[in-house]
């Protein structure tokens, strides 16, 4: 016996999402490189390009090295600045069917802020995804993510700029995952999005010098996986707010892993690179995993590997 039709719906912070499967900034564009390949309207949900106060050029190239079952990138948040994908971007989201979420990253507490007021005026975005893997140049480079403190300054603070759903973007460059968690809950976010890039280098042994123009880069891609799928159980199991999860996602065993763990939703990253479709792949895949195990409901997975532990329900 199988379920015919699963509902594979879920909800993040209010946005409403026909099913888990999302896209991860930095990946996605602003989603004109995939109209090709496959309808938006099929995705949960869309996480589009990281967006700052103004235009950015981005890092020396190269910024982008193949590796052993990864992908290194150092592209420093290109983008055209906020009032540019106001204008010319996310009008064309406008009519996709699909919830619109912005990733947004600055330099400063002042920058996120302004980023954020600014978007919230924009009736096509749904939520904002808070990029704290930046560099605070006011406190001499130190990421706002390495910290539970400087982490929950900027959460605090873009909450109080927006009345949108905040979604934080962790780091997974640091000691202690559930606490950075935990700060950020306690800061007012209403979701929280794991894992960023794993910080990595590579060396050209010819040239004998980096493979990246910015010497270090950010680690993606199958490679990541375990890291992510621990950091997701480990961060679910300790708060109280809706986790998403990312890192080497390629098929929907890899995100089944996941949601098990306690993700809420996943973010489709890397793995669009390898397979255009791998989102809509991910998506049909899940739905089969249902009917053939007679899920009804994919919320019911939620956690499910420690949940039932406890014998509690998700």
């Amino acid at each position: 016996m199988s379920v015919a039709k699963p509902d594979l719906s879920v909800e993040i912070a209010g946005i409403k999402m026909k099913n888990p499967v999302m896209t991860a900034s930095g990946t996605f564009g602003f989603g004109e490189a995939y109209e090709d390949f496959f309808a938006l309207a099929g995705l949960g949900a869309v996480v589009v390009k990281g967006v700052t106060p103004e235009p950015r050029k981005g890092n020396t190239m190269p910024r982008l090295v193949e590796t052993t079952a990864g992908l290194l990138n150092s592209i420093g948040l290109e983008n055209p600045g906020v009032e540019t994908v106001i204008k010319k971007y996310l009008p064309r989201l406008a009519d996709a069917g699909v919830p619109v979420i912005v990733n947004i990253a600055g330099n400063t507490v002042e920058d996120y802020c302004s980023v954020a007021y600014r978007l919230s005026s924009c009736s096509v975005v749904k939520g904002l995804e808070v990029n704290i893997s930046c560099p605070n140049v006011k406190a001499g480079g130190i990421a706002f993510g390495s910290r539970p403190e400087s982490a929950a300054e900027v959460v605090n603070a873009v909450r109080n700029h927006t009345p949108l759903p905040v979604i934080v973007k962790l780091s997974p460059n640091v000691t202690d995952i559930a606490e950075m968690a935990a700060a950020v809950e306690a800061a007012g976010a209403d979701a929280i999005s794991l894992i960023n890039t794993l910080l990595g280098m590579a060396i050209d042994i010819r040239t004998r010098r980096p493979k990246l123009g910015n010497i270090m880069g950010g680690l993606s891609g199958p490679a990541v996986k375990p890291v992510a799928v621990r950091m997701v159980w480990q961060v679910a199991r300790r708060v109280k707010i809706p986790v998403i999860g990312m890192g080497g996602i390629l098929t929907a065993e890899d995100a089944l892993e996941f949601i098990l763990a306690g993700a809420t939703a996943v973010a489709i990253g890397t793995g669009q690179f390898v397979n255009p479709r791998c989102c809509m792949d991910i998506v049909e895949g899940i739905k089969k995993y249902c009917e053939t195990n007679e899920i009804a409901k994919i919320t019911a997975l939620c956690g499910a590997a420690w949940k039932e532990e406890n014998n509690a329900g998700c």
